[in-house]
């Protein structure tokens, strides 16, 4: 790049100077002129001998001229017989200043160039960098990326594996409830065969005595010997009545009814087999003086209202058997509530009882008789379909407050629907929060029949008719205190009563037969 800028400073000197030169050399030449004039014009001037050439070559003379002096006025004299290249080449002090000037300004500008050379060879550099580091960026975001891919996979594994543990859970909770009432089974059977051997031991002391005494005939002891229904040792309970004999001489067995505040063990288990079948046959023993019976049968019933009309007004476990059904149900009456006659199908109260269960739990019923409990599907279904029902909700906050919420018709579908929800015309105070769920099947974390994308019982934590979600959860998550902190709204809510993120303290379902229901 220094070369071309050289030669073009060249030409230009070349070509500026050469105007001037050209003037001094006519300046020049015209004083040659005058002089010449002068020379030859003078009057004392002597003529100079013509020279021969061959002469001077052979006689070799020599000649003397004699020049006048002249006066050094204007310009110096140039012969104008040089040649061309040397006046061309000849330069003056100026010239060589204005030409040092344009070379310090071609420097500098050439400096400049260079400076900005090396500015942009940085530049280029830090490019060169930048696109390493780059690269290196590239990589490092697709190896972050395969990780991430790696850890989805991972907690999807996880995800499914924490599912499977929840439904063994379940599964270890349901066979561990079902081994608990075997085993109250077999405490019942144990502490009625006890009363039995006490009951055999004073009837052998009482027959001593009187055949030491002999006031009594084998008559009297056969009468005496009549086996007849005994009563549980140590549980309070109302009188009760005399059972009638089958035809076949067959005596089935009646649980009788007991007072909430009981201590029986085997009354705080939802029997998981219901078939009349298991039910344990009757134990023959003999009476006491403190046993009193009636002639009126003790059930099973249809439902709490019968009881209530065949006299039981005391709240408590009774045994019922819906129209056109093969099993036998212990449930809740709650005979106290106005009219009485109330068949309990669900109440939560301390949480006590986990209600995040699945399908087959649901159908069958769980929890404590006398405490927090679900019915069960299948039994809801052969009391609501017998007749037409109401449905009574209960509700209280953590001040005490209380609401309720009645349905003129409440029924449920058999299982091949999936135990769709029938709900009529609504009155109370609490709000309307259950006929958004009409018509809808009932869902749980097993068997999802809701209407929402994802499984509405795997975010309210329960069991539910559930729409898109919910508006009421009354199985969901028992929270102390009212408000709770979720990620989703799991609590135990109705949510035109104190709303979703509040959990009630309780809560419970009865259902009644309604003779005149509007739909």
């Amino acid at each position: 790049m220094f070369l071309p800028v050289v030669v073009l400073l060249v030409l230009l000197l070349l070509s500026g100077p050469r105007s001037s030169l050209q003037g001094d050399t006519q300046e020049i030449g015209n004083s040659d002129d005058i002089l010449e004039r002068e020379f030859i014009y003078a009057p004392n001037r002597q003529k100079r001998a013509v020279v021969d050439h061959s002469a001077v070559q052979t006689d070799k003379c020599s000649y003397t001229f004699i020049v006048p002096q002249q006066k050094n006025n204007g310009a110096i004299c140039v012969n104008s017989k040089e040649p061309d290249a040397l006046l061309e080449n000849r330069v003056n002090k100026q010239e060589l200043e204005l030409l040092n000037s344009e070379l310090q300004k071609h420097r500098r500008q050439i400096e400049a160039l260079q400076q900005l050379v090396e500015v942009d060879g940085g530049v280029v550099n830090e490019v060169k960098l930048l696109r390493k580091e780059s690269r290196n960026m590239n990589s490092r975001v697709t190896q972050l990326y395969m990780q991430l891919l790696h850890e989805i996979i991972r907690k999807r594994d996880n995800a499914l594996e924490v599912s499977q543990l929840e439904t063994r859970v379940l599964n270890h909770t349901n066979e561990m409830g079902r081994l608990a009432g075997r085993y109250r089974d077999l405490e019942h059977k144990y502490q009625h065969l006890s009363a039995l051997a006490s009951n055999q031991s004073a009837l052998l002391v009482q027959l001593e005595e009187h055949c030491k005494r002999g006031g009594y005939s084998f008559g009297v002891v056969q009468e005496r010997s009549r086996p007849v229904r005994p009563q549980p040792p140590m549980i309070p309970q109302p009188t009760l009545q005399r059972p009638a004999l089958s035809p076949g001489g067959y005596r089935p067995y009646h649980p009788p009814t007991y007072t909430r505040h009981t201590n029986n063990p085997m009354t705080n288990e939802i029997q998981n087999d219901q078939n009349p079948k298991a039910l344990p046959p009757p134990l023959p023993t003999m009476p006491s003086a403190t046993y009193s019976f009636t002639n009126e049968p003790s059930g099973p019933f249809k439902d709490c209202l019968k009881a209530l009309e065949g006299g039981y007004t005391t709240s408590g476990m009774y045994l019922l058997k819906p129209d056109n059904g093969n099993k036998l149900m212990q449930v809740w009456c709650d005979q106290r509530h106005d009219p009485g006659g109330w068949t309990v199908i669900q109440r939560r109260q301390d949480g006590s009882v986990n209600f995040f269960r699945n399908w087959e739990t649901y159908k069958q019923g769980f929890g404590n008789i006398d405490g927090e409990y679900w019915l069960g599907l299948e039994n809801i279904y052969w009391l609501t379909n017998q007749g037409n029902y109401k449905l009574l909700v209960t509700l209280e906050d953590w001040t005490g407050r209380k609401t309720f919420a009645e349905y003129a018709s409440f029924r449920v579908e058999s299982e091949a629907d999936f135990y769709r929800l029938r709900v009529g015309r609504y009155h109370g105070n609490a709000g309307d929060s259950l006929t958004w769920h009409n018509s809808k099947q009932f869902t749980t974390l097993d068997r999802d029949h809701d209407v929402y994308t994802g499984n509405c019982a795997h975010y309210q934590k329960g069991g539910w008719w559930y729409n898109a979600c919910a508006h009421s959860n009354l199985n969901g998550v028992w929270y102390r205190g009212g408000h709770y902190r979720s990620r989703y709204q799991d609590g135990v809510y109705w949510a035109e009563f104190r709303g979703g993120a509040y959990s009630l303290k309780k809560v419970t379902m009865m259902i009644r037969p309604n003779a005149n229901t509007f739909h």
